[in-house]
C-alpha cells in the first residue's frame, strides 16, 4: 500500500503550491483561482515548468529564469510542509479507521483544517496579523467537529464542549482587552477559541502552554543570536499556538500524557 502514501504526499505538494499562492494574494484584491503566477520582480509570466512543487525551485536553483531574481525560500517550505502534514495525518487516521469511508472523510476534514492554520501560519509571519477569512474558517469546522461528535461519540456533551473553546480563548482576550492589543491580538483570540472547540478543554489548555513552551524558546534563542529582535520586538504568536494544537491533535500529546498524570 505504498502508493497511497506518496499520492498523499504528491497532492500536499501541490495543495501546498496553492495555499502559496492563497498567502502571497490574500488581502490584495487579486484572485486566489483567476491570474497566471508571475516574477515578483520583472512581473513575467511563469511557465508551466516553472511552477512544478519543489523542483521547479530547485531546478532553477532559486532564481527568475528572465530576471534571475531569487525565489523566496517560502516557497518550496510550505509545500513540503504541507505534504509532510497532510502524510502524517493520513498515517494517523488510517492507523485509527484503517481503509475505509470514514478514514477518508475524516482525513478531508483534517487536511482542511490543516491547510487553514497553514495560511494563518505563514501569513502571520509574513504579516504579523492573522487573515480573518482563514480563522473563520477554521473556527467554522472546529464547530463542525463538535457537531459530528455529537452524532458519533455515545455520551458527548455538545453544550459544555461550545464552553470550552471560550474557557480557552478567555485568558487571551482578557490579554488583548487589559493590553488594548499590545500583548496579545485579537485574532490570537479567534484562534484560541476554534482550539478550544477542536481539542476540547485540557486538550486546548495543553496546546496553549506548549506554544508558550516553544515561543519562549524561540524567543530566547532570537533574542541570543539575531540583532534584528530585542525585548520590545513583536514576535507572531500564532505559529507557536498552531505548533501546539499540531502537536495535541496529529500526537494526542497532552500535560496529562506528557507527565504521566
Amino acid at each position: 500500500m505504498i502508493f497511497l502514501p506518496i499520492f498523499i504526499f504528491v497532492l500536499g505538494l501541490i495543495i501546498g503550491s496553492f495555499l502559496n499562492v492563497v498567502i502571497l494574494r490574500m488581502n490584495t484584491g487579486r484572485s486566489v483561482a483567476k491570474g497566471r503566477s508571475k516574477c515578483a520582480r520583472c512581473s513575467t509570466a511563469l511557465s508551466w515548468y516553472e511552477l512544478i512543487p519543489v523542483f521547479s525551485f530547485l531546478g532553477l536553483r532559486g532564481k527568475c529564469k528572465t530576471c534571475s531574481n531569487r525565489i523566496s525560500f517560502q516557497y518550496p517550505l510550505v509545500e513540503l510542509i504541507t505534504a509532510i502534514v497532510f502524510t502524517i495525518l493520513y498515517g494517523a487516521v488510517i492507523n485509527t479507521y484503517g481503509l475505509t469511508g470514514v478514514a477518508a472523510v475524516i482525513f478531508i476534514f483534517s487536511a482542511t483544517i490543516a491547510a487553514l492554520l497553514i495560511i494563518i501560519f505563514v501569513y502571520d509571519i509574513r504579516h504579523t496579523i492573522i487573515p480573518d477569512v482563514a480563522v473563520y474558517l477554521f473556527i467554522l469546522l472546529a464547530l463542525v467537529s463538535i457537531i459530528w461528535r455529537l452524532f458519533t461519540v455515545p455520551g458527548f456533551a455538545a453544550g459544555t464542549a461550545i464552553f470550552y473553546g471560550v474557557f480557552v480563548a478567555l485568558p487571551f482576550f482578557l490579554l488583548w482587552a487589559f493590553s488594548k492589543g499590545k500583548l496579545m491580538g485579537f485574532g490570537d483570540v479567534k484562534l484560541a477559541l476554534g482550539m478550544g472547540w477542536l481539542l476540547g478543554l485540557v486538550g486546548g489548555y495543553s496546546a496553549v502552554l506548549f506554544s508558550f513552551w516553544i515561543g519562549g524558546l524561540v524567543g530566547i534563542i532570537l533574542l541570543a543570536l539575531s540583532r534584528k529582535y530585542n525585548m520590545r520586538s513583536e514576535i507572531p504568536f500564532a505559529p507557536f499556538l498552531i505548533l501546539g494544537t499540531f502537536i495535541v491533535g496529529v500526537f494526542g500529546v497532552t500535560i496529562f500524557t506528557l507527565f504521566n498524570i
